[in-house]
């Protein structure tokens, strides 16, 4: 079973930053490789939804409420990705994921922008 671990989360004002990171401490390093890496978020009463995913060879795709302002990244040999999140604004609360391949996701982490 894959085992992911976000980190990162906190609380920030409007215009604040923040980087969240999400590591796969158990898998290992080839089929860390091959995978699709993505961060989720689901807000209070609303449905999951992405927000960017890294693919093995680092093309990403974001959701249009994000461009420009977030950043997804991959560090391979260290089993990691990131999200850097610049002019954080109060609609982007919500519980933050990371996701590997199709099914595995990891525990979460709660981002909160105060207006």
């Amino acid at each position: 079973q894959v085992y992911l671990v976000e980190s990162g989360g906190g609380l920030v004002q409007d215009g604040g930053s923040l980087r969240l990171t999400c590591t796969a401490p158990r898998t290992i390093t080839s089929v860390f490789n091959a995978n699709v890496m993505g961060w989720y978020r689901q807000a209070a009463g609303k449905e999951r939804e992405l927000v960017a995913t890294v693919t093995a060879r680092g093309s990403t795709n974001y959701v249009d409420s994000v461009k420009g302002r977030f950043t997804i990244s991959r560090d391979n040999a260290r089993k990691r990705i990131y999200l850097q999140m610049n002019n954080l604004k109060p609609e982007d609360t919500a519980v933050y994921y990371c996701k590997m391949g199709e099914n595995s996701w990891g525990q979460g982490t709660q981002v909160t922008v105060s207006g």
